[in-house]
């Protein structure tokens, strides 16, 4: 490995910054397409058997700014900006949808040395006015679809829109301006000469990342522009032949590592990017009117990355469909899937049976997927197995946290084993840190255990004005490296590949000392069909583990037809004969998997409302947010256990 005597930091010679980056990338690829975004064609409401109305819309052709015209966005925002009166090392906050104004805005910022502040849209009221306030912004750039009155706080003298300027803005404090994007621009183009800026030196902060919120109130990660170009620099080290014909499609939320990572590797090595959301990825996309194409479709990218929520929901979705099949259509299947599983197992590629069978399951995602990347929380084996099979395309399931800019460890690309995150990237390295109190040791055998701790360039400057919890979970070592305490216990392999094994916040010890890792448990429960979701819970003066439950509709619906339950879907799921039949079938799944006695859920609450970002019960990578789960379940909480 060419990383063996010095980490790599730097993706070229002298490009330390990022914006040194895009101009390299702009002038060797200044005609290609950059950023793209469907045209909307039509939007109309479209009226469900319940009497909801969803929003359906019909999207045309993608259209295309090249490298040259987003960077001369870029430059001529910047411009504005700067005029609007932002100066370079003070904050301006991004609350906006994945967009390609989203990253026009990034590089503008970049190029002016104006340290960007991302929020989760999604986040609400409270923590969004927390970020704001604690980085002291007087500039926010947002969309008309997020803006809100939440937004207000005390320093703020510039609203810039990305899209068109609404007509009316009801209860907008005195003083606030508010501008479009586009004039923001104008602005800019028309000083005689761009304004002059101050280019950052790659010690200066580029980015100040908001957390998802998942175990506490989110916190601010100081995130320097050296640490994001080494972040690129690792990862696409593990993306073969990564190039100016690749097409990457852009959906998850750019206010999470794990996108704005990737968005910078391609933008970097002359990859076009496509701009999508999960409501229009697919032609089965809850947004896209039947009939009508989703966007993996008209794009048909080679590159994607992805949440294992989103990925466990197409597997579930594609295993439904076998379901439905005839049996020979179904022995066929589950054949030629042995088959493949059989044959890449040996190294060996399965041409006819691609073509065949799995041609119509890859053409989901457009049918020229090349490589899956997976981050943000662990993927299961199955799901991992099956999206290698079926989709045709190596899936890299990648570990990283916001506090080393997503980037720690990538598997190999051809690397068709499952259950770990591959071996640490060219620019970090993993050390394991003991934990007396989980039982976990560098020194067991036959595989090492314990705390990861991830060392590198790519390790972030800490987190804003949060001086204690710095000394806690961040050090410098003897050679002026910085490290950063995870959390999270890993187990390395005999081939130097992670395993994530548990994690410390996440172990409960019940009444008799039993320790439990509730992620464990419920990542062994996810792979059951009839469960959608599953947020298992415990508390230490118990003897027992509870759960709320996400159930499958079409599968509980299907098991009380079977049990003679009728009633609303909500009624359904608060019948407690319901709630018996699916503890007996996760139950089963749970022993089938070897999860311990005490480490089984014994009581269960089937929730009717699905958890999604906007529920304010998952972060927007759709991790549990268990904090404001329990406050949710309270009241099912006491029932569980007794009223105790």
């Amino acid at each position: 490995m060419h990383s063996q005597n010095q980490l790599v930091s730097q993706l070229y010679v002298a490009m330390d910054t990022l914006d040194k980056v895009f101009a390299y990338a702009v002038q060797r690829f200044p005609h290609r397409d950059c950023l793209g975004t469907r045209e909307l064609l039509s939007e109309e409401d479209e009226v469900q058997h319940n009497g909801k109305i969803f929003k359906k819309v019909i999207l045309g052709e993608y259209n295309w700014l090249s490298f040259e015209e987003t960077f001369q966005l870029a430059q001529t925002f910047g411009s504005g900006l700067a005029a609007l009166g932002q100066r370079p090392h003070h904050n301006i906050a991004i609350i906006c949808e994945t967009r390609a104004e989203w990253i026009i805005t990034a590089q503008a910022c970049f190029m002016y040395n104006f340290p960007l502040v991302t929020v989760y849209a999604t986040l609400g009221g409270p923590a969004i006015a927390h970020g704001l306030n604690e980085t002291r912004v007087t500039h926010i750039i947002t969309s008309k679809d997020l803006f809100q009155s939440r937004l207000m706080v005390p320093r703020l003298q510039h609203i810039i829109v990305v899209d068109s300027k609404p007509s009316s803005w009801s209860g907008l404090p005195h003083g606030i301006q508010v501008h479009n994007m586009a004039s923001v621009q104008e602005l800019g183009a028309m000083k005689s000469k761009v304004a002059a800026h101050l280019n950052p030196l790659s010690s200066d902060i580029a980015v100040i990342m908001y957390t998802s919120g998942s175990t506490d109130i989110p916190k601010g990660v100081k995130i320097s522009h050296s640490n994001l170009v080494a972040a690129v620099s690792g990862m696409a080290e593990r993306i073969p032949g990564l190039d100016e014909n690749d097409t990457y499609i852009g959906y998850l939320p750019l206010a999470h590592v794990l996108e704005l990572s990737a968005e910078l590797v391609c933008v970097s090595h002359g990859c076009r990017i496509g701009y999508s959301s999960p409501q229009t990825l697919s032609d089965q996309s809850t947004k896209i009117k039947k009939g009508s194409k989703g966007d993996t479709s008209v794009l048909k990218p080679t590159l994607m990355a992805a949440v294992p929520e989103i990925m466990d929901r197409i597997y579930k979705t594609v295993m439904r469909r076998v379901e439905e099949m005839s049996r020979v259509q179904r022995t066929l299947f589950v054949l030629a899937y042995n088959y493949k599983m059989e044959q890449i197992s040996k190294g060996y590629s399965t041409p006819l049976c691609d073509r065949l069978v799995f041609r119509k399951v890859r053409s989901l995602l457009g049918g020229n997927t090349r490589v899956l990347l997976s981050g943000g929380a662990p993927l299961s084996p199955a799901t991992q197995r099956f999206m290698n099979i079926c989709f045709c395309c190596p899936v890299g399931q990648g570990y990283g946290l916001t506090e080393t800019c997503g980037a720690a460890t990538i598997s190999e690309v051809y690397d068709y084993s499952t259950g770990h995150v591959g071996a640490p990237l060219v620019c970090s390295e993993i050390m394991l840190k003991d934990w007396e109190e989980g039982g976990y040791y560098s020194t067991d055998k036959p595989h090492p255990r314990g705390e990861i701790l991830i060392g590198g360039p790519n390790v972030t400057l800490g987190y804003c004005d949060n001086e204690m919890t710095n000394k806690e979970d961040f050090f410098v070592d003897k050679k002026g490296q910085r490290w950063f305490c995870t959390g999270d216990i890993g187990e390395f392999q005999p081939d130097g590949c992670l395993k994530i094994i548990d994690r410390k916040k996440d172990l409960v010890k019940l009444q008799a000392g039993e320790y439990v890792s509730l992620g464990k448990v419920e990542a062994v429960l996810k792979n059951c069909s009839l469960i959608d979701n599953i947020c298992a819970y415990a508390k230490s003066d118990q003897s027992y583990v509870i759960g709320f439950v996400v159930p499958n509709q079409k599968q509980l619906l299907s098991l009380a037809e079977q049990r003679c339950v009728r009633g609303s879907w909500e009624e359904i799921c608060n019948h407690p004969d319901m709630e018996r039949e699916v503890i007996r079938i996760i139950t089963e799944a749970a022993v089938t998997a070897k999860l311990e006695r005490f480490e089984i859920p014994k009581k269960i609450c089937l929730s009717s409302e699905p958890w999604t970002p906007e529920t304010g019960l998952v972060t927007d990578a759709f991790k549990l947010k268990r904090k404001e789960l329990k406050t949710h379940y309270q009241a099912d909480i006491e029932r569980m256990y007794g009223g105790k």
